[in-house]
């Protein structure tokens, strides 16, 4: 039986994978945002010696590296090996095995757990989660030829080899910026934080609205504390714009909106835009943003994912947790479909990319990834679809 969270290599418009659509079948084994920050570093503690229990007995070994002994980083890295066994528990006939290691949330401890694992038969490392640990197990792997599909959200740890399975601002910015853009929106301005996630948003929104056609009107920066100073500085520019680009989740959209009505701007007039970290209540429940527009997964694969994830282990699994679940069964379906050339960069760089839980994606030559977004409109009662995410790569995401 096949279900929609079975991973799978879509169709190329040529059909010339056609034999590889079908990468395999998962049957039944029976919220918070999915951008939560990985672009860190877990506080360093020494790697626990102990050895851990591989995870499945195929003959095709995987690294699984995750931060699974420190504080909150070691609760999220056990919920990421929870995801990864259950990946290969619902992948039918799955030919893996799963190695585990410990980085203990730091570089050291993630090049010393890569190095483990390959002299142990790893062909492909998947992980770490923090950046710094990405780096250095990356570094370490391609010493050995072995391709890397980490789980960070940081895109300076990608390289070519070293593939980001995250959720990257870059797709979040296109999505909203080109959604806005096809409804008629031509003039855009933004403001940031003053950090290193607003660097990147500010060079995915120039490059975004460039290529849509639109131009950038205004951009500011703010710290946090003293949005009030920099809502005064940009907002005359803002007056000028079409739409309106708030990236910054939690409690801090609302704020601005309302210290952008203080300062005249209509916010009633422009489209306001955020970011996959709207995906919040906070976000989703505050009037003041009421008919904004995010960028975000579609939802049905997630909570198929979660119900099964607490039907299983008792509880409710982070975001992020589908990560290493689609790793898994991304390895265990090129296992079972591609002979020896199963990670080689061609077939992981397929252009026609993979289904997952979270829906399309697809790994870049240069270590990011591609992600089919739906747009969503807060509304009373929460968020609603308003432009659905893509079935194929090749397929339009027109409104």
């Amino acid at each position: 039986m096949i279900l929609n969270t079975t991973l799978r290599m879509l169709r190329p418009a040529a059909a010339v994978l056609a034999s590889l659509a079908l990468a395999g079948c998962i049957t039944p084994g029976s919220g918070g945002s999915s951008y939560d920050n990985t672009v860190g570093s877990a506080p360093t503690t020494a790697v626990t010696s102990e050895p851990l229990a591989p995870i499945g007995g195929g003959q095709v070994k995987a690294a699984l590296i995750l931060p699974l002994s420190s504080g909150n980083a070691g609760n999220l890295g056990q919920s990421m090996r929870n995801a990864s066994e259950m990946a290969l528990a619902e992948f039918s006939n799955p030919n893996v095995q799963l190695i585990v290691k410990d980085d203990g949330g730091s570089a050291q401890g993630a090049a010393n757990a890569t190095q483990q694992a390959i002299s142990e038969g790893a062909e492909i490392v998947l992980g770490p989660v923090f950046a710094q640990s990405v780096v250095a197990a990356g570094q370490t792997a391609r010493r050995s030829n072995i391709p890397v599909i980490a789980f960070s959200t940081d895109s300076s740890a990608a390289t070519r080899g070293v593939y980001l399975l995250g959720f990257l601002p870059q797709s979040d910015i296109e999505r909203v910026v080109s959604f806005a853009t096809q409804n008629g929106k031509r003039s855009f301005a933004a403001l940031l934080p003053d950090n290193a996630y607003g660097s990147v948003v500010e060079g995915a929104f120039q490059e975004s609205v460039a290529r849509n056609g639109g131009r950038v009107v205004g951009l500011e920066h703010y710290s946090s504390g003293n949005e009030k100073e920099a809502v005064r500085r940009f907002a005359q520019a803002a007056k000028s714009a079409d739409a309106i680009l708030l990236p910054e989740g939690g409690d801090t959209a609302a704020r601005l909106v309302r210290e952008l009505a203080a300062a005249g701007v209509d916010t009633k007039r422009v489209a306001l835009l955020g970011s996959g970290q709207w995906d919040d209540p906070r976000v989703t429940g505050a009037p003041e943003l009421a008919g904004a527009y995010y960028p975000g997964p579609d939802s049905a694969g997630w909570r198929s994912f979660s119900q099964r994830y607490q039907n299983r282990y008792g509880s409710q699994p982070p975001r992020t947790a589908t990560l290493a679940y689609d790793a898994v069964l991304l390895v265990a379906a090129l296992t079972q479909t591609q002979g020896q050339n199963r990670f080689s960069e061609g077939v992981l760089t397929n252009a026609s990319g993979f289904q997952g839980v979270d829906g399309i994606f697809r790994l870049k030559s240069n270590g990011t990834n591609e992600r089919g977004l739906a747009v969503m409109q807060i509304q009373s009662g929460g968020a609603k679809v308003v432009s659905p995410a893509p079935r194929s790569f090749a397929a339009s995401a027109s409104l």
